[in-house]
C-alpha cells in the first residue's frame, strides 16, 4: 500500500460549541458561571486539545502531506486507500470515523490522557508518528474490528463500529415486533441497543451498571462497573425498559447475535421511528411502519493501527 496523504480528523471542542451557540467567549463564559459553572474548565481542555492537534499536524508534515477534516464532514468525505487516518479525540470519534474509511488505517491518538479513558487511543501526540511510519512502509500492526449492520427490506444500510439504537425519536414508547431465535414478540419499550465488542464498555455498559444497580438494593451486597463480555464475531442486543401488557411482551428482553442467529424487527411505529448509530442521531434511518430491519454483522471490517 503507497500512502500518499494524511486526513487528521477532530471534532469541535466543549467551548468551540458553546462559542457558536452563543455567538461569543464572553457571552458563552457569562452563561456557564452564571449557573456556577466553572468556564475555565472548558478553556484548559480547549487549550489542551489545540495544542495536542498542532503538535500532530507539525510532526506530521515533516513525512506527509495532510489536512485536518472535521467530524461533521466525514458522511460526505471521500476516502481512499492511499491515505492513513489519524484522529485526534476520544474514544467515540474513532467509530464515528471507522464507518465511513472501511479498512483505511486509523492510527487513533489521545490528546488528552487525564480526562479521556482512551479504550480505543493506543497512542499520544508524542509518539503516534512511529505508527505513521510504520503504515507508510506497511509494518504496522492492526486490529480489524466488526461492524453491527442494520439493513431494510428497502435495502437501505446502516454500520455502527459500537452500537446501534432501534427506537424513537422521542420518549414515548417505540411499538415493534422482534423475532429472535424462532421467537416472535410484539414490544413495547424504550427502544433497543444491539453492541458491538468494542462498544459493550459504552452504552450497553450502562444498562448493566442499572440492572446490577437495582439488584444490589434486592440482594444487599456491593457490585463493581459491569459489562457484556463478547468476541468480535458477536453482537449483543438489550431491550430497554421492556413494558409486559395484554399485548406486549418481555420474554427475550436480551440476546447475542452471530452470522447464524440475526435479530429481526419490524416496526409498529406510524412515524417518529428510527435507527441510529455510534450516538450520532444525525447518522439514521426512518424506521416506521412497513420497516423491516435485519440486524447482523457487517462484512466491513474496521482497521485499527495498534502497538
Amino acid at each position: 500500500m503507497s500512502v500518499e496523504y494524511a486526513i487528521i480528523i477532530k471534532n469541535k471542542t466543549r467551548l468551540e460549541t458553546l462559542i457558536e451557540r452563543f455567538n461569543t467567549k464572553a457571552q458563552a463564559k457569562f452563561y456557564i458561571e452564571r449557573f456556577g459553572g466553572d468556564f475555565n474548565e472548558y478553556e484548559k481542555e480547549h487549550e489542551i486539545f489545540h495544542n495536542s492537534l498542532s503538535t500532530v499536524q507539525r510532526n506530521l508534515s515533516t513525512i506527509l502531506k495532510n489536512k485536518i477534516v472535521e467530524r461533521s464532514f466525514l458522511p460526505s468525505f471521500i476516502f481512499n486507500d492511499k491515505q492513513v487516518v489519524v484522529t485526534v479525540g476520544q474514544d467515540g470519534l474513532v467509530a464515528n470515523t471507522a464507518k465511513y474509511v472501511k479498512q483505511i488505517p486509523i492510527i487513533a491518538v489521545n490528546p488528552d490522557q487525564e480526562r479521556y479513558d482512551g479504550v480505543l487511543l493506543p497512542f499520544n501526540q508524542n509518539n503516534f508518528l512511529i505508527a505513521v511510519e510504520k503504515v507508510i512502509t506497511n509494518t504496522f500492526n492492526s486490529k480489524l474490528t466488526s461492524f453491527a449492520e442494520a439493513k431494510l427490506n428497502d435495502g437501505q444500510r446502516l454500520l455502527a463500529f459500537n452500537d446501534l439504537f432501534i427506537g424513537a425519536t422521542s420518549h414515548v414508547s417505540a411499538r415493534y415486533q422482534l423475532t429472535y431465535n424462532n421467537r416472535t414478540e410484539e414490544h413495547s419499550s424504550s427502544g433497543i441497543i444491539v453492541s458491538t465488542k468494542a462498544g459493550s464498555t459504552g452504552w450497553l455498559s450502562s444498562i448493566f451498571n442499572m440492572s446490577f444497580g437495582i439488584n444490589k438494593f434486592i440482594e444487599k451486597n456491593n457490585l463493581n462497573k459491569k459489562y457484556a463480555k463478547l468476541n468480535d464475531n458477536q453482537l449483543m442486543f438489550a431491550v430497554r425498559e421492556p413494558f409486559a401488557s395484554k399485548r406486549t411482551q418481555v420474554e427475550t428482553t436480551a440476546g447475542i447475535i452471530t452470522s447464524n442467529s440475526k435479530l429481526i424487527v419490524q416496526s409498529f411505529m406510524p412515524n417518529n421511528g428510527l435507527i441510529f448509530s455510534d450516538g450520532i442521531e444525525s447518522d439514521f434511518l426512518k424506521f416506521n411502519s412497513g420497516a423491516i430491519a435485519t440486524i447482523g454483522i457487517a462484512g466491513e471490517k474496521a482497521n485499527l493501527v495498534i502497538t
